[in-house]
């Protein structure tokens, strides 16, 4: 539970940082490794995931944004933390635009390079929730029981309080996530099927998890939380895209 690592002069190595790294990375390298076992050109792996790192980052800050949108009114100057304060769904959400436009921009089969990246992007999250655990944030609730943590020296989690480690929980669904995918792309034969069980299961995972999340600022809607409300959304897309994978294929099987 500690973000700063190591420091060298004046440069400075964070966890959060060091993992979210980890985490693009891997994705990159079992992205390029099955698109060559898929049939798939590698050379547009880069170029696909750059243009959704991208876009997601850019969506991600913004949804931030809007989550703190009272805060940033009382403190405009905030809106200049650009190394700071992330929203996932976001990301998810740019990444799969961004995803799309390359794809139809090079004239690439979309569904076929998202059941591609799918996984991948399950894997880099779970390393990307570890992170969040060492800085402290995305922290959950009091607990009196005794599967807690204690921060110390966060700056983002409250110090000296026994805490639910959500963090560590989501990284770990994350991870069974990033399997199950694995184990079923080898079995689900119909082009959109991982992408949408993608959808679905982290919606669900996310959906349930904020239960029991502490950090409270980051808004609601109605009696749920703001990514709770995206959840619903997301998983609908995901039902939506499993039935639009059903007709691709009946269609394609036709025209064969």
């Amino acid at each position: 539970m500690k973000n700063d690592l190591f420091s060298i002069g004046g440069f400075t190595l964070h966890g959060y940082g060091l993992m979210i790294g980890i985490g693009f990375l891997s994705a990159y390298l079992l992205s390029d490794y099955r698109a060559k076992k898929k049939g798939l050109d590698p050379d547009h792996v880069f170029g696909l995931a750059l243009w959704a790192i991208v876009i997601g980052l850019i969506s991600a800050k913004l949804l931030y944004y809007l989550t703190t949108i009272d805060q940033i009114i009382k403190n405009p100057r905030l809106l200049l933390d650009i190394a700071n304060g992330f929203v996932v769904y976001g990301g998810i959400i740019g990444g799969t635009i961004g995803g799309y436009v390359y794809c139809r921009k090079y004239k690439l089969e979309f569904l076929k390079y998202v059941d591609l990246i799918m996984p991948a992007v399950a894997l880099a999250q779970g390393f990307g929730r570890i992170g969040c655990f060492l800085a402290g944030c995305c922290y959950g609730m009091e607990t009196a029981g005794s599967f807690a943590i204690v921060f110390h020296d966060s700056a983002y989690a409250p110090n000296g309080v026994p805490l639910l480690p959500t963090q560590l929980i989501s990284s770990a669904f994350n991870f069974l996530h990033f399997a199950l995918l694995m184990w079923l792309s080898g079995r689900l034969k119909r082009d959109g099927r991982i992408g949408a069980l993608y959808l679905i299961l982290y919606s669900m995972g996310r959906f349930v998890i904020e239960f029991f999340r502490g950090d409270l600022i980051r808004g609601n809607v109605g009696t749920l939380t703001t990514s709770q409300f995206i959840s619903l959304f997301v998983a609908a897309a995901g039902v939506l895209l499993w039935i639009a994978a059903d007709k691709f294929y009946i269609r394609s099987a036709r025209d064969l």
